[in-house]
């Protein structure tokens, strides 16, 4: 008897074929959507892989920043999110206006923004990171103070590796500031021989208790390539799908049950559908802020 899901991810293929589209999914949406994913991985990663492609429309399975990124990497392409409620609390805590107004606090110095922002705020800021290589962007200025946003987690976690002064702006993720280092403990009293590996978006309590911090790809990368067995992955639990497919000889544990982001479990199989169907919800960013924004992350990619 084929179920529901069959059905539905058959429908998908078929639709996909016929609109020459691309899915992308982060590796915390949930775990059918990562599976009909033809990309899975960090936000910038997969607007660089659907930008290489011939397709022409991303059905971005993410959230709204992430989907601005792959307009402005493919801005001759048609850009779908399926949720437009799929946002990310932490890219809201810094609109264009606040951070003009930061920077007005703050005359003369350079902005590195984390690629977890609007395209407003990346069109007007100096530079783009992401996670994986903000300690590098930030090294690479040539300025000996910098304004970091709009996560202090990363920001702090940046200043801990490098001379530069780094003026943090307080924004947060609220799911990984609900990781706490109690919980983190809890599992490792639970599984003594469990390494720890964190986000940077944790807060540095936690990012104190591990004994590797990296990116959502750094965490896959280094579960990949370890010899250990056992990890306590402290970052989003979508990304549990993806390490345990990939190693199954090996167990993940999460610390705790709270650090699940309600906005990256929005879009569904049937969403995915219906964007493809009706080809909703477009994403358009305005020609201007594409070509500053643009500017900001080839800065990056640059490095």
């Amino acid at each position: 008897m084929t179920s529901t899901n069959d059905n539905l991810v058959d429908r998908i293929q078929d639709l996909k074929k016929q609109r020459n589209a691309v899915i992308l999914a982060h590796n915390y949406q949930l775990a059918e959507v990562q599976a009909i994913a033809d990309f899975a991985g960090d936000s910038l990663e997969l607007s660089r892989k659907a930008a290489a492609t011939a397709a022409d429309v991303i059905v971005f399975c993410g959230v709204h920043f992430m989907a601005e990124t792959a307009k402005i990497l493919s801005p001759h392409k048609t850009v779908l999110l399926p949720d437009l409620h799929a946002g990310c609390p932490m890219a809201n805590m810094i609109t264009v206006d606040q951070l003009r107004e930061f920077k007005a606090k703050y005359p003369g110095r350079p902005v590195v923004a984390y690629v977890n922002t609007s395209a407003d705020v990346k069109a007007e800021s100096d530079i783009c990171c992401t996670s994986a290589n903000a300690v590098k962007v930030v090294e690479s200025i040539d300025a000996p103070e910098v304004l970091f946003v709009p996560d202090k987690c990363l920001g702090s976690y940046v200043a801990s590796k490098t001379s530069k002064k780094i003026v943090l702006y307080p924004g947060y993720c609220p799911t990984h500031h609900r990781i706490l280092g109690r919980h983190v403990m809890e599992q490792k009293a639970e599984h003594p021989n469990a390494v720890v590996i964190a986000h940077p978006e944790c807060t540095p309590e936690v990012v104190g208790l591990a004994d590797a911090v990296a990116s959502t790809s750094g965490i896959i990368k280094y579960a990949a390539e370890s010899d250990q067995k056992e990890f306590i992955v402290c970052t989003e639990q979508g990304i549990l799908h993806r390490l345990r497919k990939d190693n199954p000889n090996k167990k993940f544990y999460s610390p705790g049950s709270l650090n699940v982001c309600p906005n990256m479990k929005k879009i569904t199989l049937e969403k995915v559908l219906w964007a493809l169907e009706d080809m909703v919800y477009p994403i358009e960013v305005p020609e201007d802020v594409i070509r500053k924004a643009k500017a900001a992350i080839d800065g990056m990619v640059a490095i």
